[in-house]
């Protein structure tokens, strides 16, 4: 068997293999969001599966030559059925594991094993055997075995930056999946006739996998649309079609809720406070405002209708904004929007402003680098003198761990932090809507009242509290050391 066919196989085997690990995340993020704990166990299987794999195949080339070809060509189709069926599996499973499993991070690693466990076994098996053969029938096994290596390398580059930067945002999760099955069904028949074994019921199988991969790819998905960083729908929540309202979820989570017909009412809690504090807080009428993170873009919608002064929002992605205009009435004429991380914007721009509002999440928790003393201390050089920082926490109420490290952090930078929520006792482990609130003076009144959309009074915990939270340990997060994740990751 020639040296090149033998390299072309491996790198289109280990490029295939790399695209359902990237697809995986995506594919899990509606159901479970996108977390550390996500990739963590999408990582962690996919290694399982290969390395599961490569022991299998190191087995099968013990075999002889075209025993082993022939039994790998068929376990490569196995792999394109496994693929081929991943999307669909995941929907089915999604719910009831979830739900059977109780603990989020335990959900994650039930349905990653069971959707993605067999696609990564079938993958790994190829490499030890196309490597036994080019060192067994070639007169430079040395050289042979460093191009078989050097392959598999290029193939899970190649297949790394295909996923990223082309397939999922241009195809989709399921169609990039389909091409996938594909290579798979073509790398695997191409195995079999090689071993001089018929392929009639090689074409079959492949022609079967690739057609449950069409049905995938054809059928309904979980997303409006599948970004370059997100699984976004617009998901109508009116109760009078006359009247819509809308609700924007960004992965498995809502980021906010808009009604044509009232623009300045807040429908969630956390865009309730926001919107208060930064009125209330502001130095002057005309105040200007920087939003990280522009979700469903309610708040900077209600300010430019009432006459606020400038307006930019960092988001970093363009397709959040294209369906905030498109389905939740947001009028980008005199809002500067910058698609760009907003710690990257934040850092360019030379401006100041009054009301810095912090509002990105990747699932429940604020990215890591948006959370510690070194962006606080950007933060606080981008606010102008009397200018206020309002940041959206959510934390679970038998913990507050990531509640507390993050007020300790700002109490770090700001003389003058404050924790306000709903004047309301919660529920035992209730996961709970904070706004953190840093600056150099105090807010006027310690209580609000606002449409959320009904009347609901929010209220600024006292300080006993704030002292306690920040007293709780000597946390700071840093640059360095900053985890969010874990600190609000739910107890056994």
């Amino acid at each position: 068997m020639k040296l090149g066919l033998l390299v072309a196989l491996q790198i289109a085997v280990s490029a295939a293999s790399l695209v359902v690990e990237i697809v995986a995340g995506r594919l899990l993020a509606p159901h479970v969001g996108m977390s550390l704990y996500t990739w963590t166990s999408v990582i962690a299987v996919v290694l399982a599966g290969f390395s599961a794999g490569h022991w299998w195949g190191g087995r099968l080339a013990d075999r002889g030559i075209p025993t082993a070809l022939a039994a790998t060509g068929w376990i490569l189709l196995a792999g394109a059925l496994s693929t081929a069926l991943a999307t669909t599996l995941l929907a089915w499973l999604a719910g009831p594991v979830l739900a059977a499993t109780g603990h989020p991070v335990w959900g994650i690693v039930a349905l990653t094993v069971l959707v993605f466990f067999l696609p990564s076994l079938f993958a790994g098996v190829p490499a030890p055997v196309l490597a036994h053969v080019a060192v067994t029938t070639g007169t430079r096994p040395g050289r042979a075995l460093g191009a078989l290596f050097a392959a598999g390398a290029v193939g899970a580059i190649a297949g790394t930056l295909l996923a990223g930067f082309l397939f999922i945002s241009w195809l989709g999760s399921s169609l990039t999946l389909a091409l996938v099955t594909l290579a798979y069904a073509v790398a695997g028949t191409v195995l079999i006739r090689t071993a001089g074994r018929t392929a009639i019921a090689a074409l079959a199988l492949a022609a079967l996998a690739l057609a449950l991969a069409g049905l995938a790819a054809a059928a309904p998905g979980p997303c409006d649309r599948e970004s370059r960083y997100f699984c976004i729908r617009s998901v109508d929540i009116s109760a009078d079609r006359s009247r819509p309202v809308r609700m924007m979820v960004i992965d498995h989570l809502a980021h906010g809720i808009s009604a044509r017909d009232a623009p300045l009412v807040m429908f969630t809690d956390h865009a309730a406070m926001l919107d208060a504090l930064a009125r209330l807080r502001a130095p002057r009428p005309g105040f200007t405002s920087f939003f990280i993170g522009g979700g469903n873009y309610a708040i900077p919608r209600a300010l430019a209708l009432r006459g606020a002064g400038k307006v930019t929002v960092a988001e970093i992605d363009p397709e959040v904004t294209e369906i905030a205009v498109r389905e939740f009435w947001f009028d980008a004429a005199g809002t500067e929007v910058i698609h760009e991380d907003a710690r990257r914007a934040l850092a360019a721009s030379g401006a100041r402003y009054d009301i810095i509002i912090g509002d990105a999440f990747t699932d429940i928790a604020v990215p890591q680098h948006l959370v510690t003393k070194e962006f606080f201390q950007l933060v606080r050089d981008r606010l102008a003198p009397r200018g206020s920082y309002l940041m959206n926490v959510i934390d679970f109420e038998d913990r507050l761990d990531a509640l507390a490290a993050i007020t300790r952090t700002l109490a770090a930078v700001f003389p003058v932090v404050e924790v306000w929520t709903e004047q309301r006792r919660p529920e035992p482990g209730e996961r709970v809507v904070f706004v953190v609130v840093a600056g150099h003076a105090p807010t006027a009144q310690d209580t609000i009242r606002v449409p959320s959309p009904d009347q609901t009074a929010f209220g600024a915990m006292a300080d006993g509290f704030v002292a306690a939270l920040i007293g709780r340990d000597d946390l700071v997060l840093t640059d360095d050391f900053s985890p969010i994740d874990r600190l609000i990751g739910r107890p056994d």
